[in-house]
């Protein structure tokens, strides 16, 4: 959310529309509405109006340069968003300009728009070129945010048989670290398709159409978002559906009248459940949707221990806690077996006690433990079939996230429980990028599209932060050093169970 006190900076490097919708007009109303400070590098002044583009005045690379070099000693960035370039020697230029401040700000956040053509029709560069031109460009960008027919050009593939994915392999492999390929280009009439493709993996969004014509800007806004906000923290999967749910708040804002072309109306920070768009599962996790899972039969689950061994379970079983997880690491298969086997049947000495294991799903149904946890990877990696196996078990499943998107994906699975981490910094993980904090956790939780979810709140949690966790509404705390490190276990449970009201 918005850092009120200090806002991080944000660079935009944009050609001027003196229409008011696009360029860096689009980008400060985008950055400000995001609680972004926004400086500008102005690349050209247009002359344009919502039915043509007469001309596009270049800004000579000296006074750029200049501009750079003031800015950088008084307010560096913490992004830059690049949008209109006006001729090769502004890429050149840019292109020198990155590789020098990429050492010296290594923190850097970049995001490009290859800007190729404007929205009133005229091209700005021939796209069969575009391949060509930003080669080397965006191999030093962070993400690259084209629509379809961009796409094509920097894949320099216009076959007519072309597939997103095709655009995007083909752009990846030129040393593109990430590629968000705008919707609205050959979609259906009534929804838009967003893809993101980010680290050998892929994320699907979709939203409903815009039924305006108030969307001039609208493809600045969105590359300006995403820059927005990375900067403030978000890894770039969950800076995509933040984005896209500004979009999407955008256009809802804006007039219904499809003939009159006018500038999209920036709004403020989305937090509204209503514009966030549906995440695409893939087919093995649509298949198994509709039906979910069975639920724990509680919605306040309290405390919720972590632990690695079956002696820790002994001990923390008879302390009338209504959920506990067994998360067994670096064991022989014969260890597994005996431990799980061992687990489930202390459980049923304790059935108020809800035991699940981590991971090993397989050997929680062959044991016949009441519930598994897995993470999203895990999720993700089983086939249809498995999954099918699982809900047909009657386990009850618990799915961890880690923020927006995951959090948004895994709701549709209809699981037993959620948990969201980590919330703080934690010496049990390496959650490195995925730190959520209690703003986000609170953010996240007026996602919930079902209110009685149990939501589970994990990473870092002790007895001197616990209390403002808990004060966001979450349903359940997950410990595991603050217990298991305690002098005194016992009262440790004893702390957090009262802070819960438990």
């Amino acid at each position: 959310m918005i850092n009120e006190t200090k806002r991080p900076i944000l660079w935009t490097i944009a050609g001027s529309d003196c229409s008011g919708g696009a360029g860096i007009q689009a980008d400060i109303k985008t950055g400000h509405a995001l609680g972004m400070e926004v400086c500008t590098l102005i690349t050209a002044n247009t002359v344009q109006n919502s039915q043509c583009l007469l001309s596009i005045n270049p800004t000579p690379v000296s006074v750029l340069q200049r501009q750079l070099e003031v800015l950088l000693e008084d307010k560096p960035p913490i992004a830059i968003k690049i949008g209109l370039l006006a001729n090769n020697a502004q890429l050149d230029w840019l292109t020198q300009t990155l590789q020098t401040l990429r050492q010296q700000l290594p923190e850097l956040i970049v995001v490009c728009d290859p800007v190729m053509k404007a929205s009133v029709g005229q091209s700005l560069m021939a796209e069969s070129l575009a391949s060509l031109m930003y080669e080397e460009l965006i191999q030093l960008v962070d993400v690259i945010t084209p629509n379809h027919c961009e796409a094509a050009g920097l894949a320099n593939d216009f076959s007519e048989t072309a597939k997103p994915s095709e655009w995007a392999s083909a752009i990846l492999e030129k040393g593109c670290p990430a590629l968000l390929i705008s919707g609205g280009h050959g979609d259906s009439e009534h929804t838009v398709t967003d893809k993101l493709f980010w680290k050998e993996q892929s994320f699907f969004l979709s939203s409903p159409k815009a039924q305006t014509g108030y969307g001039h800007g609208s493809g600045c806004t969105l590359s300006t978002a995403l820059a927005c906000f990375m900067a403030q923290g978000y890894l770039p999967r969950d800076a995509f559906i933040q984005a896209q749910a500004f979009m999407n708040k955008a256009f809802a804002l804006c007039p219904q009248e499809p003939d009159y072309y006018g500038a999209l109306i920036q709004p403020s920070w989305p937090v509204e459940k209503q514009f966030y768009p549906q995440v695409i599962l893939n087919p093995a996790l649509n298949a198994i949707a509709e039906q979910g899972f069975p639920t724990l039969g509680i919605e306040q689950l309290g405390l919720y221990p972590v632990v690695n061994s079956v002696e820790w379970l002994a001990k923390l079983m008879p302390l009338g806690l209504k959920i506990i997880q067994l998360r067994l690491k670096n064991q022989t298969e014969t260890e597994l077996r005996d431990s799980i086997q061992q687990a489930v049947a202390l459980a049923k000495h304790h059935p108020q006690c809800r035991l699940f294991i981590n991971d090993y799903w397989q050997l929680a149904i062959e044991y016949g433990a009441y519930g598994v946890h897995l993470g999203q990877e895990d999720l993700q990696s089983l086939s249809a079939e498995e999954l099918k196996y699982l809900q047909q078990s009657g386990l009850r499943l618990g799915i961890s996230t880690h923020g927006a998107y995951e959090f948004m994906l895994a709701q549709q699975v209809n699981p037993s429980y959620l948990a969201i981490g980590a919330i703080f910094p934690t010496r049990t993980k390496d959650m490195s990028g995925q730190i959520q904090g209690v703003d986000n956790l609170h953010q996240i939780l007026k996602l919930r599209n079902d209110a009685t979810l149990p939501i589970v709140a994990i990473g870092g949690i002790t007895h001197d932060n616990a209390a403002e966790v808990i004060a966001t509404g979450v349903n359940s705390i997950a410990v595991v050093t603050a217990i298991t490190e305690a002098k005194n276990y016992q009262a440790s449970v004893d702390t957090f169970k009262t802070m819960l009201q438990v």
